[in-house]
């Protein structure tokens, strides 16, 4: 790793950590939220990476969603957050509680709305219990139905279905977003290559009632085309 790579690494460990230090002191979710998207911005001017949202006009006015989003890279949140701007849209993320202790993203990560899931868990009564609670008090909930970061040649990991229960109990319409851009692509030419102006198009689906029986994974390929797409990248 090059000596620039170093200082983008220490300058994204730097940012990361202030704001979570100013959300922890944040008086409400709006001002947290207003606190991310600053963030956001910062960081990706920094990067010189720009979000492009195709189709914007779908992004919806007002209402509480369960957004779902394919999952690639680290900065996927920032990408979302970023294309939501100027929504009344107000989401807490769902995150793996391994990241509550990250010397990266811990600070972050449990001063941002985070809900905390633990994936291996007997009990899923208290996680269940707390989407309830934001989803009462106005919030929407964000996920990566992956589970993880997809880090194979595909367009798309297996969706876990496990995500269309939060939808189920707190009946939200369920929002699909697709990252279209190899996220994670960007983010290593940017750190290693300091490529300037850098874009990541993002699209927006219909919303996807949630009593659907329809399973999940195949609900949002079909709002992107997804499996058109895959028949003819990977021919």
């Amino acid at each position: 790793m090059g000596y620039k790579s170093i200082s983008i690494a220490l300058y994204a460990a730097y940012l990361t950590n202030k704001y979570g230090y100013l959300m922890r002191n944040a008086r409400s979710h709006d001002e947290i939220m207003r606190l991310r998207l600053e963030y956001s911005k910062t960081l990706f001017s920094r990067l010189n990476i720009n979000v492009a949202v195709l189709n914007k006009d779908k992004i919806p006015g007002n209402g509480q969603y369960l957004l779902i989003s394919n999952h690639r890279s680290i900065i996927d949140p920032v990408i979302i957050d970023l294309a939501l701007e100027g929504s009344t849209i107000a989401g807490c993320w769902v995150a793996k509680k391994e990241l509550y202790n990250s010397f990266f993203f811990g600070l972050f990560v449990r001063n941002s709305g985070a809900i905390l899931i633990d994936r291996e868990a007997e009990n899923m009564g208290p996680f269940f219990k707390e989407t309830k609670k934001l989803v009462k008090n106005g919030k929407s909930i964000y996920i990566f139905p992956e589970g993880t970061r997809n880090k194979e040649n595909t367009l798309l990991s297996e969706f876990k279905e496990g995500s269309r229960i939060i939808a189920l109990k707190n009946r939200l319409p369920m929002l699909p977003v697709y990252i279209k851009t190899n996220s994670d692509a960007v983010l290593s030419e940017a750190v290693h290559k300091r490529t300037k102006n850098l874009t990541i198009e993002i699209e927006i689906g219909d919303p996807i009632d949630y009593k659907t029986k329809t399973p999940l994974g195949n609900s949002y390929k079909s709002a992107f085309n997804l499996d058109v797409c895959a028949a003819t990248e990977f021919a």
